[in-house]
């Protein structure tokens, strides 16, 4: 019996790792798809709106047919879903869109990702569980890493709302995580992306239909790096792509790995985001730029190194042989 729950937990960190590499490579190109987006005019409220639709409309049917025999669960994690929907979904890509408009996805993306030192800070306040030595050295190399990257000791201009829509991010990305790792709801993984993906839709078209969200686009070609698109293609890319199939391999990989580990895993993102960004628009980070990201990078991961060891799945989260997707 032993052997099989071993050969189980394995089988499981191995698909899950699989599935938390495939979600950091799509959510890595959004940022890029996007910022093509805005600087053919179409305004960042517009931009996040139109990939929430799309992915929540991709979603919709295979959500309804995971659900079948399952609404009770929905009602009992009713007030889960909305706070998903609403910040690791609508909160994360909203800001984080704000934040590209104004500075390089790279810089923006390695601001989100401090969202593991919100864990861990937010963990030490609300349940007392203070950080060893490697946490709390982790969390101060990450500050320094971000003071360079952000060049506040160079003269550079720095744009204040910019680093504000992205700290925003980097509160919905950790929130993203907490929920996502949460396996005992009932709800199958494409459900929970689904009716997040929907709640977060209808949220940014009701706040743009009463003005509190300004909406403008274009049907314009969209230029990169490589050539011109169709509007529509990095609108559909961005949608199916870099949100829908992001968020259930997202949900999938946090279930099997856990909130830790799959956050951990989750950083190779920003290597995907930096890679876009050179590959669609031709951004790269200077030299002081990229020693400051690279220190926020081994801080997180300090960070982690730090904390209690436990083990990363749990036995009853670990998915059956047979479980899919649904």
């Amino acid at each position: 019996m032993s052997a099989v729950v071993n050969d189980a937990r394995s089988t499981g960190m191995r698909s899950g790792i699989v599935f938390a590499l495939g979600a950091a490579f799509s959510f890595g190109m959004s940022g890029a798809w996007a910022r093509g987006l805005m600087d053919a005019g179409w305004s960042p409220g517009a931009a996040v709106t139109a990939r929430m639709w799309v992915a929540a409309l991709v979603l919709l049917v295979p959500t309804l047919l995971a659900l079948r025999g399952r609404w009770g669960a929905v009602r009992r994690n009713a007030g889960m879903i909305v706070v998903y929907g609403l910040l690791a979904v609508t909160a994360a890509q909203l800001c984080f869109f704000q934040a590209v408009a104004v500075m390089d996805v790279g810089i923006a993306l390695l601001i989100e990702y401090t969202a593991p030192i919100a864990v861990v800070l937010w963990l030490w306040l609300r349940r007392g569980e203070r950080p060893g030595a490697r946490g709390l050295a982790g969390a101060g190399i990450a500050f320094v890493g971000l003071v360079l990257m952000l060049q506040i000791f160079t003269g550079s201009r720095i744009d204040p709302v910019g680093i504000l829509w992205a700290l925003g991010a980097m509160v919905g990305a950790a929130t993203y995580f907490l929920l996502s790792g949460k396996g005992d709801t009932g709800l199958p993984p494409i459900a929970l992306a689904g009716l997040g993906l929907l709640i977060g839709a209808l949220g940014l078209t009701f706040a743009g239909a009463i003005g509190m969200l300004p909406m403008t686009w274009t049907t314009a070609d969209v230029g990169y790096r490589f050539g011109t698109l169709p509007w529509f293609v990095p609108v559909l890319a961005v949608g199916v792509l870099a949100t829908a199939l992001a968020y259930v391999l997202g949900i999938v990989s946090t279930r099997r790995l856990g909130s830790r580990f799959a956050s951990f895993v989750a950083l190779s993102e920003v290597i995907a985001a930096l890679l876009f960004g050179w590959l669609f628009l031709g951004q790269l980070p200077d030299l002081l730029q990229a020693l400051g990201g690279a220190l926020v990078l081994a801080g997180v991961v300090l960070v982690k190194l730090g904390e209690p060891r436990v083990d990363e799945v749990d036995p009853e989260a670990v998915p059956e042989p047979a479980e899919s997707l649904r």
